[in-house]
């Protein structure tokens, strides 16, 4: 009987291991993924610098666009206002 528990437990193991390599290995290829996105997201910014475009507005831009149109409004108000009370 002891042997039956042994073997139960040594193939609980494996198919635990295996369930968690696959895991290990699905995050692995997500992380490449991520890495190769970056990489070809960094190339379209120098392709677009390179073509004169100011790279730190588009980011701006990027950012705006994924923002709600109202709460963009909003803060620019308010940054208009804190332009005005400084004189800017």
């Amino acid at each position: 009987m002891e042997d039956v528990v042994e073997d139960e437990q040594q193939t609980q193991y494996r198919v635990t291991a295996g369930e968690l390599r696959q895991f290990v290995e699905r995050y692995e290829r997500l992380d490449q993924e991520k890495a190769d996105i970056a990489s070809a997201q960094k190339e379209v910014m120098a392709e677009a610098k390179g073509r004169g475009y100011d790279v730190k507005v588009l980011r701006k831009l990027i950012a705006l666009r994924k923002r709600d149109s109202q709460e963009i409004s909003e803060e620019e108000a308010v940054l208009e206002l804190y332009k005005e009370a400084l004189g800017m």
